[in-house]
Order: structure tokens, then C-alpha cells, then sequence
């Protein structure tokens, strides 16, 4: 029997060491020097985490583990075939919702109502670790609802929902490190896993470039559907956040919170997820 409690206690173990780990990795090798104090951004992405954890917490009151469990017997699934081999169940499970994770980062791109609630992720002046936990509440919400349906139509086993959490969680934290790994080690990881390098390509400052590189765990996804860049046009010297939104006000809390609701003068809004224009105050 799959316990879910053990689960969640691994799951936030493995968060803390994980994050802590890349803290301290950035901080003694920064691919770049920050903007703004990590101590004020930390703090403001640490309280967004907070109430986002809240937010699904109080709307969902399960995990993606327990829908799973929920469903494991269901007629309709897809991944609770007994003919299945086990195995072959949980692989499968682990790619397709990272595929999941690809197809609703890509939407939040491609659509201006959801470009508005991403854009608080991507409106960080900084690019570090902490950048891993600035996400709108809004938009925790709505990726988990999607995931949950996914979770609910695959019926796959609970010990691979519980891996692709883990996977997924930790290469979040992994793909915003403000480092780089050795050149000879770049591009076998990038084969199988996203990398910070790959990953901060999506942040820059360049509007084409966001539109690149969308992979949450596997860089397969950007391969398969014309989405890679492997390198941004300015190399080393790019730029990240949007510009326009590099003030100090971008890190506080209630700019972040308010974002996606209130006309901003140099507002990037998505059109079809290759391009957007400015729009006027």
C-alpha cells in the first residue's frame, strides 16, 4: 500500500535539501550578479510560494497522489491496465505528464488572459533559484486543475504521480539556478534533462526567445515540436526579465500579486506564442 503520508514528508524533505543544495552552489559560483538584494527577493518569492500553497491547498484539498489512488480502479483509465507491465505503466506516466507540464507552459505563452498571470514568473528582474517559487496563486491553480484531469483520464499508478512530482519539483529548482554547469558536461545533461542554460534562454529579455525552450523536466518536448533554441542571440551577455519591468516595485509582493489584473505601460502581451506586441497606457 502506497502511503501517501510518507510520500509528502519525502516530497518536502527532498524539496528543502534540494533547494538549499542549489542556493548554495549559486552562491559561491553565480553565472550572473544580481540586481537586487537575494534577501528581498527571497523573502517577497517566499510569501508568493505561501499563498499560492494556500490557495490549493483550500480549493483542492487532495493531492494529484490521493486522485490517483481515487481512480486506480476506474474502467475508463488509460495507465491501470493490468495487462500493462507495471513498469511500462509508471515510465509511461512519468512522460506524458511531463508532457502535460510542456503543452500548459506553451499554452500560458499563446494566450494573452493566461500570458497575464504567467508574466509574474517571468517578470523577475533576477534570475535565480528563488525565481522557482515565483509563481501567481492564480496560475498554481489552474496548471494543478489541469493536472489533476490529467491524473484523472491517465489513472496511472500512485508511485509514478508521486515520481513525476519529485522529478518535476526538483528539476524547477534545478533549471533556475543562477549557474552553469562545466561545457563538457552541458550537453550530455541537456540530452535527457533541461539545464539552467537551456532553461534561462525562455527568460530572456527577447520576446522570440521566451517563446523557446518550454520543457519543465525533459527537453524532448522543444525537439519534437520546433520550440529549442540552444543558445540565446547574445550569449553570455543576455538579458533577462521583461523589459520595463525591472524596477523595484517588481519584486514586491503586491505588484506581484496584482500583475496579471492591472494595466501596466510596457505590458509584453502574448499573441500566438511566437511573438507579442506592447501595449499602450
Amino acid at each position: 500500500m502506497f502511503s501517501m503520508t510518507l510520500a509528502s514528508a519525502a516530497y518536502w524533505s527532498v524539496f528543502v535539501v534540494v533547494f538549499l543544495a542549489v542556493a548554495v552552489w549559486e552562491s559561491f559560483q553565480p553565472k550572473h550578479a544580481l540586481a537586487f538584494p537575494a534577501e528581498r527577493r527571497w523573502g517577497r518569492h517566499g510569501l508568493l510560494f505561501v499563498i499560492g500553497g494556500v490557495a490549493y491547498t483550500v480549493l483542492f484539498r487532495v493531492s494529484p497522489i490521493a486522485v490517483a489512488s481515487a481512480v486506480s480502479g476506474s474502467r475508463f483509465g488509460l495507465l491501470n491496465k493490468t495487462w500493462m507491465p507495471f513498469a511500462l505503466r509508471c515510465l509511461a506516466a512519468v512522460v506524458l505528464l511531463d508532457l502535460l507540464h510542456y503543452a500548459t507552459h506553451r499554452a500560458f505563452h499563446s494566450f494573452s488572459i493566461l500570458w497575464r498571470v504567467h508574466e509574474v514568473h517571468h517578470s523577475d528582474p533576477d534570475f535565480d533559484v528563488s525565481t522557482s517559487a515565483r509563481f501567481h496563486p492564480l496560475e498554481i491553480v489552474l496548471v494543478q486543475g489541469a493536472y489533476f484531469g490529467a491524473v484523472a483520464v491517465l489513472a496511472p499508478p500512485p508511485p509514478a504521480v508521486f515520481a513525476a512530482g519529485l522529478l518535476a519539483m526538483m528539476l524547477n529548482i534545478f533549471a533556475h539556478a543562477n549557474v552553469s554547469l562545466p561545457g563538457w558536461l552541458e550537453g550530455t545533461v541537456r540530452a535527457v534533462l533541461v539545464t539552467p542554460d537551456m532553461h534561462r534562454i525562455h527568460h530572456s529579455e527577447e520576446i522570440a526567445e521566451q517563446s523557446s525552450n518550454f520543457g519543465q523536466t525533459f527537453p524532448w518536448w522543444d525537439r519534437l515540436f520546433g520550440t529549442y533554441l540552444p543558445e540565446a542571440a547574445a550569449g553570455d551577455k543576455m538579458t533577462t526579465g521583461i523589459a520595463g519591468m525591472k524596477g523595484a516595485e517588481s519584486v514586491g509582493l503586491g505588484f506581484m500579486l496584482a500583475e496579471p489584473f492591472v494595466r501596466l505601460p510596457a505590458r509584453a502581451v502574448s499573441s500566438d506564442g511566437t511573438g507579442r506586441e506592447a501595449e499602450t497606457a
